[in-house]
């Protein structure tokens, strides 16, 4: 880290912070957010996300506002080239006459781009964690351990700028008007406050990181059997049709809300879940970040001392297998790291549920 200059960020006012990339990268933004404003409270912290990362932004107290963008250096490949496009970006920010801009990104992702934006738009100070050399970033910390987890990395960068850093935990602030509407989603399908379920959110975006669902639908459905528990099936709407048919497939305890929620409405039923199930998907996050017990087939994709839970109940359930991690979006295999039975996903619930319960009753 450059140390010159360091004293100037406890000085700003307007703080950009930009995480253009997906839910679950925001939710874990929030140590350091909360970091920045416990030692600058008086400061305005505005975040820079893509539209599906924008949409966990609600469950962030410490944002005062969200810029929503596509940006080309997360979107390479998939976005079209458009000068006029990022022209406007960059005369948007400059108006904003920001002091700082804070950049996090994952072990992969280099902070470069984004401090290159920020520099055309005339922000003064520039943070990011690099593993390259280069002028863009006035403040540029280590990259450091790439095994490390996503939030903790986020953390050092912060620290490294004389924030005070006195927790490292995800936290969510559920609204309260998010947590009504869930409750109401609930109560159309007949489960009634206080009424405990498990929460089965079978897809990621990722297919190489989904487990196959049929296979879910067995495992919960054993689970749920055991202890009689009501089974609320969650997702994005495009996935809709096929989760009905998994409902049918676990019976008449199982409710699909798939498509039916907003991700503080998603948060809102982690919440009030006994358990959840989850592909690996923001879902393991906000259940971290909520301490509500999760039990995730974790892909080869990646690593998991990089995304796991850290605070939360949890089991990760995984096969070593020689092609990991393969950062892949979809499997050019037979997803060997998620042959996973059933009965053993089963077991995991059951077991993590169980141990749950009494770790609840003692706290009683």
């Amino acid at each position: 880290m450059n140390v010159s200059g360091i004293e100037s960020w406890h000085r700003v006012r307007r703080l950009l912070v930009i995480r253009a990339d997906n839910i679950g990268d925001v939710v874990m933004t929030g140590p350091a957010l909360r970091a920045v404003k416990r030692t600058l409270p008086a400061a305005r912290l505005d975040l820079l996300a893509s539209p599906a990362g924008a949409a966990a932004a609600p469950l962030l107290p410490w944002i005062d506002d969200v810029l929503i963008r596509r940006v080309l250096w997360q979107d390479m490949g998939r976005l079209s080239l458009d000068p006029g496009r990022e022209r406007r970006l960059v005369d948007d920010l400059r108006a904003r006459r920001y002091d700082a801009a804070l950049i996090l990104t994952s072990f992969s992702q280099s902070p470069h781009p984004a401090a290159f934006v920020a520099w055309l738009a005339g922000i003064p100070l520039r943070a990011g964690t690099s593993r390259e050399r280069g002028s863009m970033l006035t403040h540029a910390a280590p990259h450091g351990d790439f095994t490390r987890h996503q939030a903790e990395r986020n953390l050092a960068l912060v620290h490294a700028l004389g924030f005070r850093v006195d927790d490292d935990a995800l936290e969510i602030r559920v609204p309260r008007d998010a947590a009504a509407s869930a409750a109401a989603l609930l109560a159309e399908r007949g489960i009634r406050r206080g009424e405990p379920y498990l929460l089965w959110n079978p897809w990621a975006s990722a297919e190489a990181r989904t487990y196959p669902p049929e296979r879910g639908a067995e495992a919960v459905r054993m689970a749920s059997e055991g202890v009689g528990l009501r089974v609320v099936v969650t997702g994005h709407e495009r996935d809709a049709d096929r989760a009905a048919a998994l409902a049918e497939r676990i019976g008449a305890r199982a409710v699909s809300l798939v498509g039916r929620t907003s991700i503080p409405e998603l948060a809102a039923l982690v919440a009030r879940a006994s358990i959840a199930v989850t592909s690996h998907t923001c879902v393991m996050h906000l259940a971290d970040a909520l301490r509500v017990p999760v039990v995730v087939p974790f892909s080869g994709t990646d690593l998991p001392s990089q995304w796991t839970p850290r605070h939360a109940p949890h089991v990760l359930l995984e096969r070593q297998v020689p092609c990991a991690p393969c950062y892949e979006i979809r499997c050019p295999r037979v997803l060997e790291c998620l042959d996973i039975e059933p009965v053993e996903l089963a077991s995991a619930i059951s077991t993590l549920l169980a141990r749950s319960l009494v770790a609840e009753e003692k706290r009683a």
